[in-house]
């Protein structure tokens, strides 16, 4: 089989249209167009389905697409372990994490890992829904729990904990509330328990919302959380590696928290070996210890 035809197939399959294709590929939409029809009578069979808002895969156009795509992973894997080497870490590397943990943890602490890698190029997807590590959604993932596929290397990084927490400002103005009572003279901000995140910050969230709580500030990511309580808007539920980058935050209500949550850093097998990957692993790793060592010199469990 023709490997340039099947680069052609690919992009095509993968655009969903002759003409975004040829972009990519820059060719005519003529030029791919000869090599797709040349592709489908070597095979005897139609691989796409032609209408007027452009091509659908044919039961076996998908076969084929799973063949090409599985053998584009395997081309990135070992282009990027060959460019890479001891001295020089350069190349796109995909990671993935939840928006809280990624705008409020890892992204602040980057500049320390593009200091030393200034050629590494960061692709930072934060979003709560699971990327497929194996299907090459994503290079690294940090996660809110065990991955469950078996053909990952996992690293479990540190447990945390969702707290209440208020600013000095907040508490000067409303109080200190002493029981789970007063919440009637406070607002709570949090996010939603039917939104996406954590299993056991939802259970907290769901346990507190079923109190008299005087007003409700939701916002559907922690980021947004810690903006409203650094603004003085109320006591937020927030998770407890905040504390590392703002220790002025109050805890309040100590006896209610959630149960733990895992953190683990994971990656395909494939990838063990490529150096962007390692260079990122250990740059976390490296950083959970730091944020270890200022928990245990502050005393916060």
């Amino acid at each position: 089989m023709d490997w340039d035809k099947l680069r052609i197939f690919h992009a095509v399959a993968d655009a969903g249209s002759l003409t975004h294709a040829g972009d990519v590929l820059h060719l005519s939409q003529s030029a791919v167009s000869r090599q797709i029809r040349a592709l489908e009578e070597g095979l005897g069979t139609t691989l796409f389905h032609r209408h007027a808002r452009g091509l659908i895969l044919t039961e076996q156009g998908e076969l084929l697409f799973e063949a090409t795509s599985s053998m584009a992973r395997k081309l990135d894997s070992a282009s990027a372990r060959i460019r890479d080497s001891e001295e020089n870490v350069f190349g796109e590397l995909k990671v993935t994490t939840a928006v809280g943990f990624g705008t409020l943890w890892l992204a602040p602490r980057l500049v320390k890992l593009y200091e030393k890698y200034p050629d590494l190029r960061i692709d930072l997807m934060l979003e709560e829904r699971v990327l497929d590590l194996p299907m090459r959604e994503a290079d690294v993932a940090i996660r809110m729990k065990e991955p469950s596929q078996s053909d990952l290397i996992r690293r479990r990084l540190l447990n945390i904990r969702m707290r209440l927490y208020a600013s000095p400002g907040y508490l000067e103005a409303r109080g200190m509330p002493q029981s789970l009572a007063d919440l009637n003279d406070h607002r709570l901000i949090c996010q939603k328990p039917d939104v996406p995140q954590v299993t056991a910050g939802a259970r907290l969230v769901q346990d507190l919302m079923a109190q008299n709580v005087g007003s409700t500030l939701t916002v559907n990511n922690y980021f947004g959380v810690l903006q409203a309580v650094l603004a003085n808007l109320g006591i937020g539920v927030l998770p407890d590696y905040l504390t590392a980058s703002h220790p002025d935050l109050v805890r309040v209500f100590p006896d209610h928290e959630s149960s733990e949550v895992p953190v683990f850093l994971a990656y395909p097998e494939e990838l063990r070996q490529t150096r962007r990957v390692a260079v990122f692993r250990d740059f976390v790793l490296e950083e959970i210890q730091a944020y270890r060592r200022h928990q245990s010199q502050a005393g916060i469990e």
